[in-house]
């Protein structure tokens, strides 16, 4: 077996991620942002074309990101962090964004046993390091044993993308074979998420604290990191010598521009102001107010699906109050959510119709299920002997049906959100607190549930794994904090099955228990929001949304 392989998607998590300080980030953007604004767009090009229209070499692109990358290796998908490696780093296959088929980047083949628990992959004899040091078979060996054992050693843990992996073996200098303790047939698309980025020798073997570091990482992708100022400013320079991208893509050779500096720029208007005003070339995060704006000034906005897990809210029943399945049943039937995504988001972003998106191998569309019905919702909560109280919030046994959750900085407009579906659970005589909390809070009591009983998460990664990695009661991840070992049969089959067909299946069965059962509320489909200047042309991404930079160019 061969070639292609079906999709799944990979994470961005909600508040193990530490809150920036926002006025210390902005000050450097600031300062960033003045003394780039002379070398955006209009550097002389390196190489002539023969149109206007056609690509062209040259200049410096400024890209603002909205929050700070962190340690390297242990947070691959943190949008901050892709938005620097996937410009400098290559994976062995690539996942086309459209079509989400698994094809050829440094392997140039591979052969996966029946049952998924060997996977041999013929390496390209042309790569180097941007150190000058070969790709090589025994490299690649020492990177997924990283991944998939980690290395108490070093410091490093192993990297959930990888499952059952059991040990790697170096056939020759150009074929590598890993074999798994039990089938892993998600292991072929995680082969191309931004995690498995290679890196050489020099970096694999430096302990956790100096991996974070993006000034000693080397890689193999089209940029490398020239100069590092921590949390505030990330400066890229092209390889020349790059020539060994994704096999199914167009261009081949050197990337486009010359360099790219990345400013973390936190504040919307910060960003946008840039962006319309011609200091910078393409930001992420766009809000959906700024868009009629960014618009008239002659800026694209575009939108990136991350086809994986949607955004929704996980109903915890290890909570003391949800452990009644009749009080999720009724959250469920009390919340709106086409009126709350749509006055949230103007119409710009599209309701939840499933755990999975739209775009998502294994999506079933349960909006029946989903259905908004408060009528409902109160005489389930009456029944259970939920009475309501003198401000209309119920009490049962002198206790408020008071339930909390957290609002966290890498969902857009996840206060004003919260807050619209707070006022529809009053409706029906729920309580939702809203608090943001520090960074110490979070990562101390966020696997609480009776801290935190309503979860917001969302989880990017093209493959059925993606419901592993959020629900299995044995995952990192484990945004229930619950064990049901019917819906871990469901999800173990899913990352052993080694047939596609039967994968998919099993991801539709989890779907379905997740939400008959009432542990998620559905809310949106998370996009990753991208704006470019007019000057700025094939800005790209990945196949869950996060950026690619390869193919872009400036025109003069």
């Amino acid at each position: 077996m061969a070639g292609v392989l079906s999709p799944i998607p990979e994470e961005a998590s909600s508040l193990s991620r530490r809150i920036t300080n926002s006025t210390t980030l902005v000050a450097g953007a600031a300062a960033a942002l003045l003394a780039l604004t002379a070398c955006s767009s209009g550097v002389a090009p390196t190489a002539e074309v023969s149109s206007a229209d056609e690509p062209r070499y040259g200049g410096t692109l400024t890209f603002l990101e909205p929050q700070a990358p962190t340690c390297a290796y242990s947070a691959h998908s943190y949008y901050p962090n892709a938005t620097i490696m996937n410009q400098v780093g290559a994976k062995l296959t690539y996942q086309d964004p459209e079509t989400l088929e698994i094809t050829p980047w440094l392997a140039t083949s591979w052969e996966v046993n029946e049952e998924a628990t060997e996977y041999t992959f013929e390496l390209r004899d042309d790569v180097t390091f941007s150190d000058g040091t070969p790709l090589e078979a025994a490299t690649v060996a020492l990177n997924f044993d990283h991944f998939g054992l980690g290395d108490a050693a070093l410091g490093l843990a192993k990297q959930e993308f990888v499952s059952n992996y059991d040990h790697s073996e170096v056939v020759d200098e150009n074929t590598v074979t890993f074999v798994f303790s039990a089938p892993s047939p998600g292991f072929l698309q995680a082969t191309s998420v931004v995690g498995a980025t290679i890196v050489a020798r020099a970096t694999a073997e430096l302990p956790l604290e100096e991996q974070c570091q993006y000034e000693n990482y080397v890689s193999l992708g089209p940029f490398t990191i020239e100069n590092v100022v921590p949390e505030q400013q990330y400066d890229l320079a092209v390889r020349e010598d790059y020539d060994w991208a994704p096999e199914i893509s167009e261009h081949q050779g050197r990337a486009y521009v010359d360099a790219i500096s990345i400013v973390v720029t936190p504040e919307d208007n910060v960003r946008t102001g840039a962006l319309s005003s011609n200091q910078a070339d393409a930001i992420r995060g766009v809000q959906v107010y700024d868009v009629p704006g960014l618009e008239q000034s002659g800026a694209t906005v575009e939108y990136a699906s991350i086809n994986g897990v949607n955004a929704l809210f996980a109903l915890r029943p290890g909570n003391e109050l949800l452990s009644d399945e009749r009080v999720r049943e009724a959250l469920v039937l009390g919340t709106d959510v086409s009126a709350a995504v749509d006055s949230t988001f103007q119409g710009e972003y599209t309701r939840a119709t499933s755990v999975l998106s739209s775009r998502a191998a294994g999506y079933v569309d349960l909006s029946d299920e989903l259905a908004y019905d408060p009528g409902a919702a109160r005489e389930i909560l009456d029944e259970a002997g939920w009475v309501p109280g003198e401000d209309g919030i119920r009490v049962k046994d002198g206790r408020r049906l008071e339930l909390t959750t957290w609002t966290a900085v890498v969902y857009p407009l996840n206060q004003e959100l919260d807050e619209l579906i707070a006022e529809q659970w009053e409706d029906i005589g729920v309580k939702l607190i809203i608090e943001t909390p520090d960074a110490a809070t979070s990562t101390a009591t966020q696997k609480d549930p009776n801290e935190v009983g309503v979860y917001l998460t969302q989880v990017g990664r093209a493959d059925p794994d993606v419901i592993s990695s959020a629900f299995l009661s044995t995952s990192t991840r484990n945004v229930l904090v619950w064990q049901d070992p019917e819906l871990d049969a469901i999800l173990t089959d899913i990352s052993r099955l080694p047939d596609a067909a039967d994968r998919v299946a099993k991801a539709q069965e989890a779907q379905e228990y997740l939400v008959a059962n009432h542990y998620v509320i559905p809310l949106y489909e998370l996009p990753q929001t991208y704006a470019t200047a007019a000057a700025t042309h094939g800005l790209g991404w990945e196949a869950v949304g996060r950026l690619w930079l390869y193919d872009t160019w400036l025109s003069e």
